[in-house]
């Protein structure tokens, strides 16, 4: 058996900080329709969806194996490696939130673990017909899924209720909102916070700590629930602006049938062990729902801003990924250089967010392309 090192705890700490930025992120997936309509106040929002989000954890494990023992072959893999994939997403976590612009933490953090295992171990460390099966091809179908089903449900929802008075048809689906923006919640708990569960676990394989093809102890579950919880409370504000005013007006019955198609698809993942983005699904499921209520605005200039960031997540993590892990491979040396440069980054990306804030209390404002101000790009 192998034993705790200082390394397994800096990766472990690592793995903890990008479940952070991965709540953060991703909070617009459940909660952005429900704000923007207004079902329910941006702080209670996040906090019932942080809450939900550290239930979902709990739910399942198939997402965590799926990374801890599918991706990357786990017998070749190291600490160092792990840390290198985990900085390679992080940065790229922190730079499109600056942006404004939902794109995968999965594939970010995904695009890292391979470019680092790829430079670390070669080509026979990645297991690439998994890849190609658990995430690339759920990347492309899972949005589209999730939009026409948006859309049917959108249609009916107005088909159904044109005869209903305007003013009881919002509130009665805004009450709807309240429920299926908490089952993206769950559902985002059930297979999100198990990205990190996975990692965690593949540390602790790849240190001896557990045994190979090992699922994630209660404690790792615990601590993976609580980071992505506490990072989903903290808003996110700038992408749940882009998601919930940027790609269409949302009415209430759009972001009802958006959630509802939405939670639908991730379960159903989750269930398999794929681990999808969420983003691209709930990103997907508003699309649809724009495009199923008749003479709605879909901003098809942002949903390609959107589209190319998805493109460029799973090689452009990949790449830091893989510079991270030449830095790292040279010893003690290089993951202290590897640590300064991500903090000196994540540092000047913060201070740069400061020049235009988004919060609570303007997160319903229009935005712009790209929300950052222009001196800031």
């Amino acid at each position: 058996m192998g034993h705790w090192s200082l390394l397994v705890l800096v990766v472990v700490i690592a793995a903890l900080a990008f479940d952070f930025t991965n709540g953060f992120h991703d909070t617009a997936n459940a909660m952005a329709t429900s704000v923007a309509t207004g079902a329910l106040p941006p702080r209670i929002a996040v906090a019932i969806s942080g809450a939900l989000n550290l239930v979902g954890a709990f739910l399942s494990t198939e997402v965590a194996k799926t990374i801890s023992g599918g991706i990357v072959n786990d017998t070749l893999v190291t600490p160092w490696m792990i840390f290198a994939g985990l900085v390679g997403a992080i940065v790229w976590n922190l730079l499109t939130w600056l942006f404004g612009l939902p794109s995968s933490s999965s594939h970010a953090l995904f695009g890292g673990l391979i470019g680092a295992v790829w430079v670390g171990a070669g080509v026979k460390g990645v297991h690439f017909t998994e890849v190609t099966e658990k995430i690339l091809i759920p990347a492309v179908a899972s949005p589209i899924v999730a939009g026409v089903v948006a859309m049917v449900a959108t249609y009916l929802a107005y088909v159904i209720t044109r005869r209903g008075r305007e003013r009881e048809v919002t509130r009665g689906f805004r009450f709807g909102q309240v429920a299926s923006a908490s089952l993206v919640s769950l559902a985002h708990g059930t297979n999100d916070a198990q990205k990190t569960m996975g990692v965690i676990t593949l540390t602790l394989i790849s240190a001896g700590i557990l045994s190979h093809g090992s699922g994630p102890p209660w404690w790792v579950v615990l601590m993976a629930g609580l980071a992505i919880a506490l990072g989903t409370y903290a808003g996110g504000w700038r992408i749940i602006r882009t998601m919930g005013k940027g790609l269409t007006d949302i009415q209430s019955p759009q972001g009802f049938a958006a959630e509802t198609a939405s939670t639908t698809v991730i379960l159903a993942s989750s269930h398999l062990g794929f681990a999808l983005s969420t983003t691209q699904v709930c990103s997907g499921g508003i699309l649809g729902a724009g495009i199923g209520r008749r003479l709605a605005e879909v901003r098809w200039g942002v949903a390609g801003r959107m589209a190319l960031a998805w493109i460029f997540t799973l090689p452009a993590a990949a790449v830091v990924g893989g510079v991270s892990a030449a830095v790292a491979k040279q010893g003690t040396a290089g993951i202290v250089v590897i640590c300064l440069v991500a903090v000196a980054v994540a540092v000047a990306i913060y201070t740069l967010s400061r020049r235009n804030p988004v919060t609570a209390g303007n997160v319903n404002d229009q935005p712009t392309a790209p929300v950052v101000a222009p001196t800031a790009a």
